[in-house]
């Protein structure tokens, strides 16, 4: 398609007017880096955003209990009441569609202050009540032993499982800490596991200074007893749980006797939901970063069309001379629009280069300067150069089409007199 002759004759017609052709690129290069810097940021903000969910299953739900708001079968306005681990069970009994029903008590965290001991070595720290199945919802690194398991829960094992900060306030460096016996309020439980938050940006610390205990030694340890302080929820995949909700309310109303329209009786966060709306919020963030650089873009291939037409208005005796020995209008046409496309091109990748190096530059900086709240990580896939790619190849043909057509118009005799 290009021959040599071709492209000497586009290249020396981009080399006229160097400084002209310099300032006509810079348009294109311009509006092609401004177009993926602000998609790199966009996805960057998303990355630290999202991370505050941690790697909890986002198709999943807290609830806890709250006050009544409404009196109810003689039952006054204002009434407290307690989740029990039936009705733990009656929510995995009469909603199939539910994967997990994870029951937690706690000690510590917004419940106050608990005191941990080992030896002379004292730690405040948040204790969780849990089943196994908890680690499936908010997946963790266990670095050493186990996390707990049904075993633990049948025999009551007081046993137990440590983040990464409560090894450092406990134990001295290099001390292995799997087999030994910590204090929480007093009761003795045995170390059996250590583990670190699984790549979470959001609640990092705070899992850090974690230990984990079986749910049934929590009760006989601390007096709760089958009480429950909440549930994590999490509906079976491809299910949202936002729809499950309705119906796990009103099986939880109906066990504790709460008007069916009292809907402040049960607290909940819907994490589903959230993330939802938070997606969301970034597809409108990214469609304004298409529309803001393609607009930027516009103006550059703008610039390269007027420049092609004053090209192309330079070049009439040339075109008429061309014309008169026998090309045809679509060589004519076929080399407008090749310069204009090979500008555009060339311009654009220059464009690109430029902007992987900015989000280079930004992800170096973040690496050294370490963690900076919601944002993580700015970079555009694959899926966005290539697109870039064709939005280049496209403008560059429409920047050239005007133009092309005007001089396809010009009639030889018409082209020669032009002095």
């Amino acid at each position: 398609m290009f021959s040599k002759d071709r492209w000497n004759e586009i290249l020396e017609a981009l080399s006229a007017n160097k400084f002209r052709t310099f300032l006509t690129a810079f348009g294109v290069f311009w509006g092609i880096t401004i177009l993926v810097l602000l998609l790199a940021l966009t996805n960057g903000l998303k990355n630290g955003v999202t991370a505050d969910f941690g790697n909890f299953a986002t198709n999943s739900m807290f609830m806890w209990a709250q006050r009544t708001s409404i009196s109810y079968k003689g039952l006054p306005k204002g009434r407290s009441f307690t989740y029990k681990l039936s009705d733990v069970e009656a929510l995995k009994a009469q909603i199939p569609e539910l994967k997990y029903v994870s029951p937690r008590n706690q000690l510590g965290g917004f419940n106050g202050d608990n005191n941990v001991t080992r030896g002379t070595k004292t730690g405040a720290f948040q204790v969780n009540g849990d089943y196994p199945e908890y680690i499936n919802q908010q997946p963790m690194d266990i670095t050493r032993g186990r996390f707990i398991s049904y075993s633990d829960i049948n025999s009551k094992r007081k046993s137990c499982v440590i983040g990464k900060d409560v090894v450092k306030g406990l134990y001295d460096k290099d001390e292995d800490p799997i087999g030994t016996y910590i204090k929480i309020n007093g009761v003795n439980f045995m170390v059996v596991g250590t583990f670190k938050a699984a790549n979470s940006q959001g609640d990092q610390e705070e899992d850090a200074n974690t230990i984990f205990v079986p749910f049934t030694s929590f009760g006989q340890a601390f007096n709760s007893g089958d009480s429950v302080d909440w549930m994590a929820i999490t509906g079976e995949d491809g299910i949202s749980i936002t729809e499950l909700k309705p119906k796990i309310f009103d099986i939880i109303k109906a066990r504790h006797k709460i008007d069916p329209k009292d809907d402040r009786a049960i607290g909940n966060f819907d994490l589903s939901e959230a993330f939802g709306r938070v997606n969301g919020l970034f597809s409108i963030l990214s469609f304004v970063g298409y529309f803001v650089g393609a607009l930027v873009l516009m103006s550059g291939i703008i610039g390269i069309s007027n420049i092609m037409l004053i090209v192309v208005k330079e070049r009439t005796k040339e075109i008429g001379v061309r014309r008169a020995l026998g090309a045809s209008p679509w060589t004519i046409k076929s080399q407008i629009l090749q310069e204009s496309l090979i500008l555009t091109i060339i311009s654009g990748m220059v464009g690109i280069s430029f902007a992987a190096g900015v989000i280079w530059l930004m992800n170096y900086l973040l690496d050294q300067m370490g963690p900076v709240d919601n944002f993580v990580n700015p970079s555009v896939s694959m899926s966005v150069v290539f697109t870039a790619l064709i939005i280049l190849v496209v403008s560059g043909l429409l920047a050239g089409l005007i133009p092309a057509n005007s001089a396809t118009k010009m009639k030889p005799v018409d082209a020669l007199r032009i002095d």
